[in-house]
């Protein structure tokens, strides 16, 4: 190759490790908010320590989830590493509340990534209903501003998960009157 082609090639491989990486990025961003997503829509995970390990899996040891502003701030605080953030799941899913979570489900929009070499952040907004067994919901919608490693063996993971509330708002009971008890959408 001559100097010229050879840099022409370089430059053409790093767009394309850029458009790998953006794409492997939303996989694993919508994945996270698709295991969050109630009824669980994954097919063979029947419990939720099943569905915290899947969320899990998305995460590094290192890794900080953490809510922030006026809303979050309060209610999530800071959780530093893998084990904390475990913990988080579990308390969310672990502890059975009255009244029950019959829907909760994750829509993303608004999205731009920024790859930098290993490294990328990741921003969103988000929206999801609620739909309790007491007739109540809600709507909430919030930014997303996450940040993203690769790994030695080319995988990347969320080393970040930042979330701040934009709003929440009580919707009218009956607004969705048909929703599944259990989704069987990823059932083969």
């Amino acid at each position: 190759m001559t100097e010229v082609s050879a840099a022409a090639f370089q430059r053409l491989m790093d767009r394309v490790d850029t458009l790998e990486a953006e794409s492997e990025i939303r996989r694993i961003q919508t994945r996270y908010m698709f295991l969050c997503d109630t009824p669980m829509p994954e097919y063979g995970v029947e419990n939720d320590e099943q569905r915290i390990n899947q969320i899990m899996a998305l995460y590094t040891e290192d890794a900080v989830w953490e809510g922030v502003g006026e809303y979050y701030d309060g209610q999530f605080g800071r959780l530093e590493g893998a084990t904390a953030i475990r913990r988080h799941f579990e308390n969310f899913w672990g502890q059975k509340k009255d009244p029950q979570l019959l829907l909760n489900v994750h829509y993303l929009t608004s999205e731009q990534i920024h790859v930098k070499g290993n490294t990328a952040t990741g921003q969103w907004v988000h929206c999801q209903p609620w739909i309790f067994s007491d007739g109540s919901s809600l709507l909430r919608s919030s930014r997303l501003n996450n940040a993203f490693r690769k790994q030695d063996d080319g995988r990347w993971l969320i080393t970040r998960t930042r979330t701040e509330n934009l709003f929440v708002a009580p919707l009218k009971e009956g607004w969705a009157t048909d929703f599944p008890a259990a989704s069987v959408l990823m059932k083969p």
